[in-house]
């Protein structure tokens, strides 16, 4: 089963804290609104769902790239580079996974940036830093038919957290564009369903929802009971579907 009473974190450097209360006293060190974000990953249709969750959707749908080398040399280490694009434009954003929300640098995430938040897959909360950066038309197709280097695209704020906090600058030679993923958001009774499709049709689907870091157990326990009423089937691995998707876009 995908939830238990049990959950625990990782930070930086890697290691696991028993019990909801060690998250909330790390993370509410850091901001005075400290939220984490519930996602379950759902093994179900999408037609199935659409029924059984009474899916509405919430916005237009957008396109997704991922940026990583043929090993994944990125992802090994934590780090997502994603691009969004919705209408003439896009965000570029970097995504690094592992790190403890309580102790970094103020500087790390600027205001108006980006966030640092828990992620909570199954029984694992991960802090995890993530920066964006708008990007004109030009630029966004630029790189999507890597005419553009996504280096120099970063901004200043960007390329410090991977070099400082990830340790993963200059970034690897190799990195190409991993697309497109077809997104399309959904509102499901106070939850967001998002589902992504890949070029192959192959379509991954994840429920979530945004709390504080002090209501996390007592939301992950409500959206297990609100699954099990519409007898929706969670994905027994619940450790994120980043890599899975990376991997069948390269063709593993």
């Amino acid at each position: 089963m995908w939830w238990t009473d049990s959950l625990s974190l990782k930070s930086a450097p890697m290691r696991k804290m028993p019990g909801v209360l060690v998250i909330l006293l790390s993370a509410c060190a850091q901001a005075a609104s400290p939220r984490a974000e519930i996602q379950v990953a759902l093994c179900e249709p999408v037609a199935a769902l659409e029924s059984k969750l009474e899916l509405r959707p919430r916005g237009p749908a957008y396109e997704t790239w991922l940026f990583d080398d043929d090993a994944l040399a990125l992802l090994g280490r934590g780090v997502r580079l994603r691009l969004r694009i919705k209408g003439d434009g896009s965000e570029l954003t970097v995504k690094v996974a592992n790190q403890d929300c309580s102790t970094l640098a103020k500087d790390v995430v600027p205001e108006g940036e980006g966030k640092c938040e828990i992620d909570v897959h199954g029984d694992v909360a991960e802090g995890a830093v993530s920066l964006s950066r708008a990007l004109d038309a030009t630029s966004t197709r630029s790189l999507v038919a890597r005419k553009a280097d996504v280096a120099a695209l970063l901004s200043e704020s960007q390329v410090r957290l991977l070099r400082d906090v990830a340790k993963a600058w200059p970034l690897p030679t190799g990195l190409k564009p991993l697309g497109p993923i077809a997104n399309r958001v959904y509102a499901a009774k106070g939850y967001d369903v998002d589902v992504s499709t890949l070029p192959d049709g192959e379509a991954y689907a994840e429920i979530a929802n945004k709390v504080g870091v002090a209501h996390v157990a007592k939301e992950r326990a409500k959206l297990a009971r609100h699954l099990a009423r519409a007898n929706v089937k969670a994905c027994e691995d619940q450790r994120g579907q980043a890599g899975v998707k990376m991997k069948r876009l390269l063709g593993n």
